[in-house]
């Protein structure tokens, strides 16, 4: 039995999918990244064989993408959380050309063709005003938690467009709208409809290939897919089965499974995933990115001195 593990590290939370030979989902976890990203990878990757009923030493191969993809200390494979996400959404609907994925730091809106490969994209992650984050600040200062956010802004008669692009002049625009008695759901309502238009921008300057599909946390959040979709003038596809917000999981753990199918197909072997002795994890030797100046004495008259940069190296722990 072949078990592949996609393991998606976000800045926010960490994602992960458990699929079989046939790439059905057979087990997923979620967990909040923190700031420990290889303890992160580790927690929720036991949550999932958890939640699969498999053992860590029945996975064959992880593949991990995203923020933290290079802190999985188990990994078999990275991959960017682009190319995860376009192959994913186009495994779930073919006829996918471009995809919005709201992340809690930054937003990538991507084109992709027929085959999933990325054919352009774009990111913005320089001000928090124009990612999920600013939803999340916004709902603490109303009182609301994440889950509450959708539901409460979907009460929304008259939503209060929250117009700065800075998440600091955003803030106090909340904070005045508050103040002029403004009702607290519209509020919530107007930073989407603020944080729907900035997204939808970023996807024209891909190009708006009709086919939308949107990705990542938000997917959960039905008053922030209204928003979208109104500022779209058009459907945007969401995941089945909660799976929008593990889709770049998702992507990673099918494109480990078409390695492992290639590796058998040319008979190589597989090592499976292997559990630290004792949580301690091996040592790798990494090289500084510190250059060592050496010189090297000139021989002959009249030379130059011929100087030569080599690495220092330091070992530390993964």
């Amino acid at each position: 039995m072949i078990h592949v593990a996609g393991i998606d590290i976000g800045s926010t939370y960490s994602k992960a999918v458990l699929i079989d030979e046939h790439g059905n989902v057979v087990g997923r976890g979620v967990r909040r990244t923190g700031f420990k990203l290889a303890q992160a990878s580790e927690a929720v990757f036991d949550e999932l064989v958890a939640n699969a009923g498999v053992a860590r030493t029945d996975v064959t191969y992880v593949a991990s993408t995203g923020y933290g993809r290079h802190t999985v200390p188990f990994r078999n494979t990275q991959l960017t959380e682009l190319t995860a996400h376009a192959h994913a959404a186009v495994h779930l609907f073919p006829d996918t050309r471009t995809i919005l994925d709201i992340g809690g730091q930054d937003i990538k809106a991507i084109r992709v063709d027929g085959d999933g490969r990325v054919k352009a994209f774009r990111l913005n992650d320089k001000c928090a005003a124009g990612t999920g984050a600013f939803l999340e600040k916004t709902a603490r200062y109303l009182g609301l938690t994440t889950d509450d956010i959708g539901p409460y802004a979907s009460r929304s008669t008259n939503p209060k467009p929250v117009s700065s692009v800075c998440a600091v002049f955003a803030e106090s625009e909340v904070i005045s709208h508050l103040a002029s008695g403004v009702p607290a759901e519209d509020i919530m309502m107007g930073a989407m409809v603020a944080l729907g238009g900035r997204a939808v921008q970023l996807m024209r300057r891909v190009g708006l290939e009709p086919g939308y599909m949107l990705t990542g946390g938000m997917t959960r959040n039905v008053a922030m897919i209204k928003a979208l979709e109104e500022n779209l003038k058009d459907t945007l596809r969401v995941a089945p089965d909660g799976l929008g917000q593990l889709n770049g999981a998702l992507g990673a753990a099918l494109l480990g499974l078409r390695r492992v199918q290639k590796l058998i197909a040319e008979g190589r072997p597989i090592a499976a995933v292997q559990t630290p002795a004792d949580g301690e994890h091996a040592k790798r030797r990494r090289w500084s990115a510190i250059a060592v100046r050496r010189t090297e004495p000139c021989r002959g008259d009249g030379c130059s001195v011929a100087t030569k940069l080599q690495p220092r190296p330091s070992a530390v722990a993964a």
